[in-house]
């Protein structure tokens, strides 16, 4: 009795006839390469919804051509930037300079109650998901949420910032001001 062979273990002896479908799309031999090797992880990915008994290289083929075509799409709705001109045309300039001063941050961090210092520093400066400070602090993810979002608020209320200003704790100077505290206001 023989036993139906893995897709998987087929894939293989159709790289170079998806190689030749991905070339004739892309005409470039880098992006044939990309096209197919992006094709075989989605392929790998999604086998389980593999019909056996039905055709795989169709099935592959049909997944080349819809990957193609979504990267065209894509492709089209985005703008060719590569020196950056139209992204900063496009920006817009923070009304402060861009930069608390640490003194100022870790005056206003201190006087938040612990709990919220908590979960900001969880949360905000050790990345930490919400559910992850929660389990950390014996919490319900909820409690978690509404910890940092209070101490947010209230960090934007003591350093003077409306509610455009909003801290989210999340950017690169505040992670970084945080860290290079060392935990003393923590």
């Amino acid at each position: 009795m023989m036993t139906a062979r893995d897709p998987r273990d087929e894939l293989v002896e159709h790289l170079p006839a998806m190689r030749a479908f991905a070339l004739s799309l892309t005409r470039n031999g880098a992006q044939a390469d990309d096209l197919v090797q992006d094709t075989v992880v989605k392929a790998w990915t999604n086998f389980d919804k593999f019909k056996p008994g039905t055709n795989l290289r169709a099935w592959l083929f049909t997944i080349l051509r819809n990957t193609f075509y979504s990267g065209r799409r894509k492709a089209q709705r985005e703008v060719p930037d590569v020196d950056g001109v139209f992204t900063a045309s496009l920006a817009e300039k923070p009304a402060h300079d861009g930069r608390l001063q640490m003194n100022d941050f870790l005056r206003a961090f201190a006087k938040l109650p612990d709990e919220q210092r908590e979960a900001l520093a969880l949360v905000g400066a050790s990345g930490f998901s919400y559910e992850e400070a929660a389990d950390m602090c014996g919490v319900a993810i909820g409690t978690i949420k509404s910890r940092a979002n209070r101490a947010r608020v209230r960090l934007s209320e003591l350093l003077g910032l409306g509610d455009e200003n909003a801290l989210e704790m999340t950017d690169e100077a505040t992670v970084a001001v945080l860290a290079s505290n060392g935990g003393q206001h923590l």
